[in-house]
């Protein structure tokens, strides 16, 4: 087994460090997200506290963890008797972003339990780090069925495993601990809100402070083993100061004072639900008894604000992380109550240690400005790219109008790829519509295919019992149908013909709630400009719906219409992403008003590259920002070259006139 990074030789990163320790000393506040930039840490950190997790006594021979001193009355191994038991260490359970749903649960064995009537279960992942570690790297990139099966066991606590009517329970009750890059996508809501705390992640800009990671860093890669040697003692130090404040953390107070300044916190920055004011509680809690005091002071509530309350109080997503600081001081400061402080002089105070180098003081996020993350996005107003020459004509970007549902714009036939909510897939998880030989491990099984496949072959196999006697060969997959997720590439006229303020403002209205749209159904999106002599590349396909809502808002207009280098380029990207992920099926997006321009015969141009994607058999839906008395009804011809179809930014809307009128003469005829 290989020698883990010591987690006190981790330079800097004060808040992930924070966040980790108090997790370790309270399970209850419910795990921590890390968001960051690449190298910053974020995995060595996580499998570094492992190691400092007090031991855990468990039932001898349990599969599943159970504790001797109230074993779980429903565990798939038991009946347990109470018992002393025997310890171990603290398991860190990884989860990869590509595991089946039956390595997450756990697997039964359906062939012994079609013939035999046994519950032969091999436990999953959950199973393995119940009362430890679950750990998923980029859980960003999680496959939803997987994101759904973890709901369920963060809520419940259990795992239920029910196969054509045999099922296995099992406590399934973990510190969620997930790490995440925010250029590769958000997290969905549900998921985001189960992590108790959250803490942001960056390389740090001070000289000193990165050549002391990149000394560390090779010291330890020359010899793990000695490097962890000279960090044992502080090591050992910072496990024992876990297990005190873990023995001090029932003795803590939370009086009302410190009650009220959670409550009015949450009301403040207007986060949904309760689970943010218990998280705070039992944060500011973990704080105290991790500064050694019974009482908790209103520095506590302040930290547990900045670590429990950023990632809830998102309106949309769009919306980046975050808490106004001086906001959050001066609801503290108007809840303030003095009757529940103690004298930060006697024996109950003292406020925060001293500040040191060692993990063992509680950090403060202020005391190191060299590690706040850098903007990665221009404030608005400011130029994308400094120094950037701007075009004959162009405008300043202008705001996009607020977004709204639009209609279900779908992909047609029946898919292959990653799962999602947008067009129609053959998915491990939907409804069920046939039956196949399994290729592989049998997954879902088809209960009344493999009965009628095994029934004509009971006398022969000399069945005497009740039980039915089943071979491999009798086996049936369920097929089933569901949705994907799609990449969504969007090519987006920026010309002049597009720069009327109202006008732009309604375009990136329209693509931002189809991003919108995009996010909800977990597609890729990709988005392309036009303008001037060529196209461009805004933002090559990826998850993050947030990067590309951002190269939206700062996009310019002006200059001429070169449609068919919009198209070219579109064809060129496509061409590549289906190389890298050929189930993922493309839909193009085609936002312009058709009026090409540059060039000779630009429309005769635009028309042969939109062929050239109806040849491909790509799936395209042209916005026809056509507007005014006057309309060419270039945008609908192109649509027809691409064999797509074209809407109007009004037929676009989910609540559009159009659609009113179609949904009342679809309910007419069925009257009728």
């Amino acid at each position: 087994m290989s020698t883990p990074y010591p987690f006190t030789a981790i330079v800097g990163q004060d808040d992930l460090r924070l966040g980790l320790l108090l997790n370790a000393v309270s399970p209850a506040v419910g795990g921590v997200l890390v968001r960051g930039e690449k190298g910053t840490a974020k995995s060595t950190a996580v499998r570094a506290l492992a190691a400092l997790m007090p031991e855990v006594p468990v039932v001898a021979g349990c599969r599943f963890s159970c504790d001797p001193a109230l074993p779980d009355p429903a565990c798939p191994d038991g009946p347990h008797e109470a018992g002393t038991g025997v310890s171990r260490d603290a398991r860190m359970v990884e989860l990869p972003v590509g595991a089946s749903e039956d390595r997450l649960v756990g697997a039964l064995d359906i062939e012994r339990a079609l013939a035999e009537g046994v519950k032969a279960f091999e436990p999953g992942l959950l199973a393995d780090a119940h009362r430890g570690i679950l750990y998923v790297d980029e859980v960003n990139l999680l496959h939803d069925h997987l994101v759904d099966l973890l709901l369920d066991a963060a809520a419940m606590g259990a795992s239920y495993v029910e196969r054509e009517g045999v099922s296995v329970r099992h406590a399934a009750r973990f510190l969620l601990v997930g790490t995440m890059n925010p250029e590769e996508g958000e997290l969905r809501p549900q998921l985001l809100d189960r992590f108790g705390l959250t803490v942001e992640v960056a390389a740090s800009r001070e000289t000193d402070q990165r050549v002391e990671v990149v000394r560390r860093r090779l010291a330890y890669d020359d010899d793990p083993a000695g490097f962890a040697a000279t960090w044992a003692g502080e090591e050992g130090a910072l496990r024992a100061r876990i297990v005190a404040a873990r023995a001090l953390l029932p003795e803590v107070r939370l009086g009302d004072g410190a009650l009220r300044q959670i409550a009015a916190t949450c009301a403040a920055f207007e986060v949904d639900g309760m689970r943010a004011d218990i998280v705070m509680a039992r944060t500011a809690t973990a704080l105290a008894a991790w500064a050694g005091r019974t009482d908790v002071l209103a520095e506590d509530v302040r930290q547990a604000a900045l670590l429990a309350l950023p990632h809830r109080r998102r309106r949309n997503p769009f919306d980046a992380p975050g808490l106004d600081e001086d906001k959050l001081d001066d609801t503290l400061e108007q809840n303030s109550g003095e009757d529940d402080d103690p004298d930060p002089d006697g024996p109950g105070g003292g406020g925060r240690p001293p500040r040191g180098d060692g993990p063992d003081t509680p950090p403060r996020p202020e005391d190191e400005a060299g590690d706040t993350p850098a903007q990665s996005v221009p404030e608005q107003g400011q130029e994308q790219g400094q120094g950037r020459s701007s075009g004959a004509g162009e405008q300043q970007p202008v705001r996009a109008t607020e977004p709204f549902r639009t209609k279900m714009l779908s992909v047609p036939g029946l898919g292959e790829g990653a799962a999602g909510r947008r067009s129609r897939a053959r998915t491990e998880h939907g409804r069920t519509t046939g039956a196949r030989r399994p290729q592989g491990a049998l997954t879902k099984l088809h209960l009344a295919a493999t009965v009628q496949a095994a029934a004509p072959h009971q006398r022969a196999r000399g069945r005497s019992g009740r039980g039915l006697v089943v071979r491999r060969d009798d086996l049936r997959q369920a097929t089933r149908e569901g949705r994907e997720g799609n990449l969504v590439l969007f090519v987006v006229d920026a010309s002049g013909s597009m720069a009327a303020q109202q006008r732009m403002s309604a375009v990136k209205g329209a693509v931002l709630s189809l991003l919108l749209d995009a996010y909800q159904r977990r597609d890729k999106v990709g988005l392309i400009t036009f303008r001037g002599k060529d196209a461009e590349v805004v933002l090559p396909p990826t998850s993050s719906v947030d990067a590309a809502a951002a190269r939206l808002e700062m996009l310019p207009t002006g200059g001429r219409t070169p449609v068919a280098a919009g198209l070219l380029k579109a064809h060129e990207v496509l061409r590549v992403e289906r190389l890298r992920d050929p189930s993922r099926r493309p839909l193009l997006v085609l936002v312009t008003d058709g009026r090409a321009t540059g060039g000779p015969e630009p429309v005769a141009l635009a028309s042969r590259a939109a062929r050239l994607h109806e040849v491909e058999g790509t799936a395209s839906v042209v916005v026809d920002c056509e507007s005014g008395p006057v309309r060419l009804g270039l945008a609908g011809s192109l649509a027809r070259d691409l064999g797509g179809s074209a809407v109007t930014l009004d037929e676009l809307r989910a609540d559009s006139i159009a659609g009113l009128v179609k949904d009342v003469q679809a309910s007419s005829r069925r009257a009728a």
